[in-house]
């Protein structure tokens, strides 16, 4: 049924976590890439596009973390059911996943239909909102095969089928940018349609990969044997439930992981323009950055998954390790480069020597050295969820990060950010304080479900 085997010694555990983690990661680096030129795309649309657009982005990213998430209980399910090798549970799992997929989107697509109503009500500019609701009202259509291509993506992962998934998302990408380009500015003989063709430019982007991706599942050998597109139309309400008792944890998981940061964001506003600025540059550099331990989350899931099927917990153990060493190298080497070279980091983004952005630099610059430290706690963190996920824990893991975000993070960010006044980096060091207690309790709380395992007898 498949190459995955029992008996694979730490090298060769490496070596087949690094064949997952490679496409996955660089997956969610290209995906990254879109939103960083979008961004560049719409500042030059002018302030009330850039205002606008990142209103209108950041909404979709907060409904698209959730919603895919929420499908995400597809990865750690099937990996045990392909370690164990019951075909049919297989098939039945991708189906179902799909049918969620609808399910999860649709409420989501309409929420953000109406987005614009709410938003006045909080007190957003007219024009802001006016502008932010025609970018809206188009990319809404591409809810659905973002959660589509994600449920597949987690099927295929799952299958240890992860490089069509980096070359999907590459060439999206890249069809992504070129398009945002031609539609926003009017080149190539069509009409600019500034934030409008880029939303327009990434629905095409979004529904050409999910197509792909059917097509690939399709039409490949091994994955073809499961006809995942067979009896699409049968409703198997008890492996929606427990696809849905595992993934929407997830969804709400990622909601509130997304949400606080974004809580973050607006208390920074609150500082003026400087603190924003440079908050925004040190943030959108570890989004960057943080796409690296996803992806290897992502890897983390599937193998432990597969492990757990086969009912070897020191297989489990050694796929944690493997993830939680990579992760923290990768992190750690990063931040070595940010505590070097901040200005340089500081300059991808404005002219350092410029005396107006001096203001910028130099609170940018120990937010980027308080962020190097934030990091690696940050890939730990991942890597540790990406092992409870492969366990199928993840209720626990949801309390957990809103006690240690919303409780805790919260909390400290304020004592030091307004009460003790150190402003922006009171918040950042709140922030980081808030990971860094995550991170623990995911530690603590794997150490116990292993624990348990042993316990029930597994090897």
């Amino acid at each position: 049924m498949s190459s995955f085997s029992l008996k694979t010694p730490f090298k060769t555990e490496v070596r087949e976590f690094l064949n997952l983690a490679v496409p996955l990661a660089s997956a969610q680096l290209a995906q990254s890439a879109t939103g960083f030129v979008d961004t560049l795309m719409m500042g030059r649309m002018g302030p009330d596009a850039l205002a606008a657009g990142g209103l209108a982005s950041i909404i979709f990213l907060t409904g698209m973390m959730t919603a895919t998430g929420m499908v995400m209980g597809v990865s750690p399910l099937i990996a045990e059911a392909f370690g164990s090798e019951q075909k049919t549970r297989i098939q039945h799992l991708a189906r179902q996943g799909l049918w969620l997929s609808i399910l999860v989107a649709t409420p989501v697509m309409m929420a953000m239909g109406h987005a614009d109503r709410w938003l006045l009500q909080v007190g957003q500019a007219e024009i802001t909102v006016q502008l932010a609701d025609t970018y809206l009202d188009i990319i809404l259509w591409g809810m659905f095969p973002v959660v589509g291509f994600a449920a597949l993506r987690a099927t295929v992962s799952a299958l240890s089928h992860a490089r069509p998934v980096m070359t999907i998302m590459v060439t999206g990408t890249a069809f992504n940018i070129v398009g945002n380009y031609i539609l926003g500015f009017g080149k190539l003989g069509f009409p600019q349609m500034g934030l409008a063709g880029l939303a327009l430019a990434s629905v095409m982007a979004q529904w050409g990969m999910f197509i792909a991706m059917v097509l690939y599942v399709l039409k490949h050998p091994k994955l073809r044997e499961y006809r995942i597109f067979q009896e699409l139309h049968r409703l198997r309400p008890r492996i929606l439930w427990q696809l849905i008792w595992v993934g929407v944890p997830i969804g709400i998981f990622s909601g509130l992981e997304v949400a606080f940061f974004m809580v973050i964001m607006f208390w920074v506003g609150t500082f003026g323009t400087i603190a924003l600025a440079a908050h925004q540059i040190v943030l959108q550099t570890l989004t960057i950055v943080f796409m690296v331990p996803l992806g290897i989350s992502f890897a983390t899931t599937v193998r432990v998954g597969q492990w757990l099927g086969r009912k070897d917990l020191q297989g489990v153990q050694r796929a944690a390790w493997v993830s939680i060493g990579l992760s923290t190298v990768f992190a750690g080497s990063i931040s070595v480069m940010f505590l070097l070279f901040p200005k340089q980091v500081i300059g991808i983004y404005l002219d350092v020597q410029n005396p107006e952005n001096f203001a910028v630099v130099s609170l940018a610059v120990p937010l980027l050295v308080i962020a190097a430290i934030a990091q690696v706690l940050d890939a730990f963190q991942k890597a540790i969820y990406g092992s409870l996920q492969g366990l199928q824990d993840t209720q626990v893991p949801m309390v957990l990060i809103a006690l240690g975000y919303w409780g805790f993070g919260l909390s400290v960010a304020y004592t030091l950010g307004s009460y003790l006044n150190l402003g922006t980096q009171g918040l950042w060091i709140g922030q980081s304080v808030a990971i860094s207690v995550v991170a623990a309790l995911f530690t603590w709380r794997l150490r116990r479900l292993i624990g348990q395992h042993k316990s029930n007898g597994h090897k």
